[in-house]
């Protein structure tokens, strides 16, 4: 039974910094691929940022430069470190992982709040 769990989401001000946090566990298969996605109420999903096994990284082209995604393979963990925020990134934050077997999982979010 695999469980995703986020951290970190809160309250910061316009050019303030957060970092998120992400720790999958119970995963009886090889996670070679984890992600974080954002969401507003009444609008899409969308990708952030994404990191597979062997180091490659995307992301959202509105937070290249600002954002940047690391992940421990051995603990499956992922980190988002997010820096110069603006208003429009405030949103809940949710985690993504897939396995090997292409099984994906999904965290519960975490909220980011950006003052203006």
């Amino acid at each position: 039974q695999v469980q995703l769990v986020e951290s970190g989401g809160g309250l910061v001000q316009d050019g303030g910094s957060l970092r998120l946090s992400c720790a999958a566990s119970g995963s009886k298969f090889s996670i070679n691929y984890m992600a974080w996605y954002r969401q507003v109420p009444g609008k899409q999903r969308e990708l952030v940022a994404s990191v597979a096994t062997g180091g490659t990284t995307n992301y959202l082209d509105s937070v290249k430069g600002r954002f940047t995604i690391s992940r421990d393979n051995a603990k499956n963990t992922v980190d988002l470190q997010m820096n110069s925020l603006k208003p429009e990134d405030a949103a809940v934050y949710h985690c993504y992982a897939r396995d090997v077997r292409y099984i994906e999982y999904w965290g519960i979010g975490t909220l980011v709040t950006v003052s203006s």
